[in-house]
């Protein structure tokens, strides 16, 4: 597809320094983009690149003062790294309007209704009473449960499994491999030191312009939902326990785990790795930092943490820098007991 830098300056609002009729074809990294290539500079870091970069159209911020004259048309806009999120959000969009229509083979319950505009590709399953909405994307080996709704707009990559009784909003995005709704980690232990399971029939609750990455879990409610609230952003590789509520325009960063019944608030940024208990809550806007251990509550919105067991962030690091300080005050203790003892002697003999 070929889009002049006309065409891309009204999507986005940016102004044109050059020729607004040159074409590109694709995108490419500032430094290494090539003839037919759109690129971006928004970190002042690849700055010289701009002036030696043989890309055709590039996205730069308004206030940019050039250093050197520059061959490529220039669109300029506010903020150039989020009007290249947008251009690549409706490149995207473009690429998928394009898929419509059912390969074969798909399973589709009879009881199933299918919006306008919907994908199916092959080896789907779509089971009873399944609702689809309107230009949904469903691509090859997704496996949707009985009485699944996925709603307008929404696309579901490879693989991804859904079970039974799952919700999802509108315009969601979930990459491959995920699994929505399987069964919560419950089970009651016994007097003679077994494990009854406790049966998970709750569902799980994706509210809209969420996006879940690849190879995530996300599990059933034992009673009730697990939530996740509008525009969270989830990152690959987590695992979210049964009846766990996720804030809106909250974001988990890959291979954190959030224990059963934990509340999270809106707002908040997750690290990777990061392990929080069950049972807890954690305030609005709260910053959690990668590898981070958190055992209680978070209850003072806008908290930052660290460590393991996590704490106040600032503290954490004053004690991080003086932990690394404790062999130079280990050797300034042994130096003044020794002169406390040299002292200590010659009052003895005065």
């Amino acid at each position: 597809m070929l889009f002049s830098a006309g065409q891309i300056a009204q999507i986005i609002g940016g102004t044109i320094e050059g020729d607004e009729t040159v074409t590109v074809s694709s995108f490419g990294k500032i430094e290494d983009a090539q003839i037919g290539q759109l690129s971006f500079l928004a970190n002042p870091k690849y700055e010289e690149f701009l002036y030696s970069t043989k890309a055709d159209i590039i996205i730069i911020n308004e206030n940019l003062q050039l250093k050197n004259q520059i061959k490529a048309t220039l669109i300029r806009v506010p903020d150039a790294y989020s009007a290249f999120a947008i251009l690549l959000d409706k490149y995207q969009q473009i690429r998928t309007q394009q898929l419509s229509g059912v390969q074969e083979p798909v399973y589709l319950h009879p009881t199933a209704k299918i919006g306008e505009n919907v994908y199916l590709a092959a080896m789907a399953y779509i089971g009873e009473n399944v609702v689809i909405g309107n230009n949904v994307k469903i691509f090859p080996q997704v496996f949707l449960g009985n009485n699944v709704t996925v709603a307008d707009n929404s696309i579901l990559h490879a693989g991804v499994k859904i079970y039974h009784d799952c919700v999802v909003g509108k315009n969601v995005v979930i990459h491959a491999g995920t699994v929505i709704g399987s069964d919560g980690f419950g089970y009651a232990p016994q007097k003679d030191g077994s494990f009854q399971k406790v049966p998970q029939i709750g569902n799980v609750v994706i509210e809209d312009f969420v996006e879940i990455g690849a190879n995530t879990t996300i599990d059933r409610a034992t009673i009730g939902s697990t939530c996740i609230r509008a525009g969270a952003k989830l990152d690959n590789l987590l695992q979210i326990a049964h009846n766990v509520e996720i804030g809106s325009n909250t974001v988990i960063a890959a291979q954190a785990g959030i224990s059963g019944s934990t509340k999270i608030g809106k707002n908040v940024m997750i690290g990777g790795q990061v392990g929080i208990v069950g049972h807890i809550q954690i305030a609005d806007g709260s910053k959690i930092n990668a590898q981070s251990g958190v055992s209680k509550s978070i209850k003072n919105p806008n908290t930052a943490v660290t460590g393991s067991p996590a704490f106040d962030y600032t503290a954490a690091l004053r004690s991080q820098a003086l932990s690394r300080n404790l062999p130079l005050l280990e050797k300034r203790i042994q130096e003044l007991e020794k002169l406390v003892l040299e002292l200590s002697a010659e009052n003895k003999e005065d």
